[in-house]
């Protein structure tokens, strides 16, 4: 299953032009969306992904 941060719970825009996402489960800021940064260095998906409260899937 492919991660989709902007549905996640944890996910947070920083307003930091540098670092303009932020997850808060991991605890890191980027530029890119972060569940690619995850993938990137893991090798593996985002095993925090929890869907926001009140979306659908």
């Amino acid at each position: 299953m492919k991660v989709d941060c902007f549905k996640c719970a944890y996910l947070r825009i920083t307003w930091e032009p540098a670092h303009p996402r932020a997850c808060e489960a991991h605890g890191f800021k980027t530029k890119q969306i972060p569940s690619a940064v995850v993938k990137q260095t893991s090798g593996m998906e985002c095993l925090y992904f929890t869907p926001k409260r009140g979306t659908a899937k």
